[in-house]
């Protein structure tokens, strides 16, 4: 009979459990100083060796990450740099996965599940929250940017009302009282945004202007073209993301619209698109970093530290201001003679 010490022979020394004894011996984040001190005096006293065998097994879990993206938005880009700084620390490698304008979200999950990744990672999805528990039913799920209700599904996200009522705040303390915002569509993360601007405008006891966007450069050229033909124009504008934004101030300066002169322009990302010198965009920070530092520890929880419960961490973003956005013009030229 094989006496040889087991892992759950060191846990039961330590009183801690199994998992968290593989997490020390692999050298894995998680467990305290004090709890791998214990473990590894534990292993010394009882022998413990690691069976290869076994080990080998273990590997058939193959500590995969897949990340379904955008490949189209620069700020999903920040976030999967950081996810993979953090899960190389875990130990897991990292699967992508992404949409195109031609590639749904649903070929891309399939992607990842043919992958046999153990959890998934998904960046601003626009999957219903039935599907997304029905997916949660099969792998662990961690949603990152949007809210998902009811479901057993981890969500890490940033407080959207607050981004946008900063940046509100932002552009009525300059002044400013006809703001409009460009939605970026039917997508959730818009939907959230686009709830967040409407009922920070009525608090303020301003109109709201709401124009169609899509979350793409293309959808900010088209709005920017209208405004810049307005007869009543507003002076500042909040776009539903830093693409639209971009895209409005392209608008403009083709259309002789002087920003921030004439009109103010905010995004929304803070992404690397905003910190261009020439571009030099107001945008609200969500925090990529730990987006992707609690998101990672998320699935990592669920996989190693046998969390069963589903959590939701709502990050509070903050307004960088830069050269967009500036004082509304009183003189009476800003906006075509109507201020």
């Amino acid at each position: 009979m094989d006496q040889r010490p087991r892992l759950s022979d060191v846990a039961a020394r330590v009183g801690v459990s199994p998992a968290s004894v593989s997490l020390v011996l692999r050298g894995a984040p998680g467990p305290s100083a004090d709890t791998r001190e214990r473990v590894l005096a534990a292993a010394a006293e009882l022998g413990y060796r690691a069976d290869r065998t076994a080990s080998l097994l273990a590997r058939r879990r193959r500590h995969l990450l897949g990340v379904l993206l955008d490949v189209r938005n620069p700020f999903h880009a920040e976030l999967v740099e950081e996810i993979q700084v953090q899960a190389d620390q875990a130990g897991y490698e990292v699967v992508l996965s992404t949409l195109t304008r031609t590639r749904g979200e649903a070929n891309a999950i399939e992607t990842l599940l043919d992958f046999r990744c153990e959890a998934l990672i998904l960046l601003g999805p626009d999957t219903s929250d039935d599907d997304l528990g029905a997916l949660a039913a099969q792998v662990p799920c961690v949603v990152v940017g949007r809210m998902v209700r009811g479901v057993d599904v981890d969500v890490v996200r940033p407080a959207d009302d607050v981004g946008v009522d900063a940046a509100l705040d932002h552009l009525i303390g300059l002044g400013h009282t006809r703001i409009a915002f460009v939605d970026g569509g039917r997508g959730a993360v818009a939907a959230a945004r686009r709830r967040g601007y409407r009922r920070a405008m009525r608090r303020a006891g301003l109109h709201a202007e709401v124009l169609p966007g899509d979350h793409t450069e293309e959808g900010g050229i088209r709005a920017g073209r209208l405004l810049a033909r307005a007869e009543n124009r507003p002076t500042a504008v909040v776009a539903s993301n830093d693409r639209l934004a971009v895209g409005l101030m392209d608008a403009f300066v083709r259309a002789g619209v002087d920003v921030p002169g004439q009109v103010s322009v905010v995004g929304y990302d803070d992404s690397t698109l905003a910190r261009l010198a020439h571009i030099d965009l107001t945008s609200v920070n969500q925090d990529a970093p730990a987006q992707a530092r609690e998101a990672v520890d998320a699935a990592v929880s669920r996989l190693d530290g046998e969390r069963t419960t589903a959590t939701e961490l709502v990050l509070v973003p903050h307004l960088v201001v830069r050269g967009s956005s500036g004082p509304v013009d009183l003189t009476g030229q800003g906006a075509d003679g109507d201020e």
